[in-house]
C-alpha cells in the first residue's frame, strides 16, 4: 500500500478521485490545504486527515508519496523539500518554471534515491491507447502532419484568483497552463520535436501573460505540426488530428480528456479499414485519466516502469515551453534540445532570476 498526502485541495479533488479508483494500491492519509474547510469538503466521509501546514506533512514517516497540487510558483521548492524528506513526488503541471529547475530537480531526485512523476494524465485514455497500438502494429506508418486545437473559454472570473494571469504566480499563460498537456501528447505520439516557431498574443483578457498562440513544430521524424491556442473561444474544446501514411486519427473534443474520448481512425492505402477495425476490437480498455496515471506510477514504484510519465518527460515539456517563448519573442526558429547556454535556461519569465 502506497501512503499518499495531497497538497492542495483544488485540482487535488480530482486526484483524490483517481486514488479512490485504486483502493488496493493507494491510501490517501492526508489532504493539506491552507483552507481546512476546503480540504474537508473534498474528503467527505473518508478517514483522511486534514492538515494546514506542509512541513507537518513532509515530516510524517508513514507517507511514501507527496502529490503536489499547488500553484505553479510553489512546485519546485515543495518538490525539493519532499525529496529531501525521503518521499516520492507527483507534481501537477507545470512541473517547474525553468529548464534549470528541471535539471536541479533531477539532481535532487537522484541524490535522494526517489522518483518524480510529472502529471500528464491525458496520456491515459482509450483513444491514445488505440493510436499507440496502431502505431506499434505498423498500421499507421510514418507521420506526415498533425494539428492541435486548444480552444477554451477563460474570462475575468477565472482570473479573479490573484496568482492567475501573472508571471510571478501562474508563471505563464495559455501555452504553459492550457496547451501543455496537448503538446505532451504530441511528443508522446510522434516522438521528439526538432524545432519550434511561434507567435503569442494577449487578446482576450487584461492579464500579463499570453492567452492566444499560433505554433509550428518540426518533428525529428520530419512531420510538421501546427498548434492553435486561445482562451477566447465560446466553448472548451480540445481536438487533435494526426495524418499518417496509413491512416488519419482524429480525437474527440473533450477539453480535459482528449485521449479518453471516441476517436476516429480512417484508413489510407495500403492500410485497410478492416485491419484497423480488427486491431481496435482486440484491445482491452485500460484505466483512463488520473486513475490510469496513478496506476502507472504504482507500477513504476513496484519496479515495473514503462507506462509512467518520467521526470525526463517533464523536463522536455518545460524545454518546449521555453523554446516557444523564446521563438515568440525573437521571431526565430528555435532548435531543440536546449542546453545550459540557452538564453532562457534560467527561466522564461520576464527579468527572471534563479529562485533557488
Amino acid at each position: 500500500m502506497i501512503m499518499v498526502a495531497i497538497l492542495g485541495a483544488g485540482i487535488g479533488a480530482e486526484h483524490l478521485e483517481g486514488y479512490r479508483a485504486l483502493p488496493e494500491t493507494f491510501r490517501v492519509k492526508t489532504v493539506c490545504d491552507l483552507d481546512a474547510a476546503r480540504a474537508q469538503s473534498i474528503i467527505g466521509d473518508d478517514p483522511i486527515e486534514v492538515e494546514t501546514a506542509a512541513d507537518a506533512v513532509l515530516s510524517d514517516p508513514e507517507l511514501d508519496l507527496i502529490d503536489i497540487c499547488l500553484p505553479p510558483h510553489l512546485h519546485f521548492g515543495t518538490a525539493l523539500a519532499a525529496l529531501a524528506a525521503g518521499k516520492h513526488v507527483i507534481c501537477e503541471k507545470p512541473l517547474v518554471r525553468s529548464v534549470r529547475e528541471a535539471d536541479a530537480l533531477a539532481d535532487a531526485a537522484a541524490k535522494a534515491g526517489r522518483q518524480v512523476f510529472p502529471v500528464f494524465q491525458y496520456r491515459f485514455g482509450r483513444g491514445l491507447q488505440q493510436l499507440k497500438a496502431l502505431q506499434t502494429a505498423g498500421l499507421a506508418g510514418k507521420a506526415y502532419t498533425a494539428s492541435i486545437e486548444t480552444h477554451w473559454n477563460r474570462d475575468a472570473a477565472y482570473y479573479a484568483a490573484p496568482w492567475r494571469g501573472t508571471w510571478a504566480g501562474e508563471s505563464g499563460g495559455a501555452v504553459l497552463g492550457h496547451a501543455i498537456h496537448n503538446h505532451d501528447l504530441l511528443s508522446y505520439s510522434l516522438g521528439p520535436i526538432a524545432a519550434v516557431q511561434a507567435q503569442t498574443a494577449t487578446r482576450v483578457n487584461a492579464i500579463e501573460v499570453e492567452d492566444c498562440a499560433a505554433l509550428l513544430f518540426e518533428m525529428q521524424s520530419g512531420a510538421l505540426v501546427t498548434s492553435s491556442v486561445t482562451l477566447g473561444a465560446g466553448f472548451d474544446e480540445t481536438r487533435l488530428r494526426f495524418c499518417f501514411e496509413g491512416l488519419t486519427a482524429t480525437s474527440g473534443t473533450e477539453p480535459y480528456a482528449p485521449g479518453a474520448g471516441q476517436w476516429q481512425f480512417v484508413a489510407r492505402a495500403p492500410t485497410t479499414q478492416d485491419a484497423i477495425d480488427t486491431m481496435l476490437a482486440s484491445l482491452t480498455p485500460e484505466r483512463s485519466g488520473y486513475a490510469g496515471f496513478f496506476e502507472a506510477v504504482a507500477q513504476a514504484l513496484d519496479g515495473h516502469p514503462g507506462r509512467d510519465v518520467t521526470l525526463a518527460d517533464g523536463r522536455r515539456s518545460i524545454e518546449l515551453v521555453t523554446a516557444v517563448y523564446h521563438a515568440a519573442r525573437t521571431g526565430t526558429r528555435v532548435p531543440l534540445p536546449l542546453g545550459k547556454d540557452h538564453a532562457l535556461y534560467e527561466g522564461w519569465q520576464p527579468q527572471t532570476a534563479p529562485t533557488q
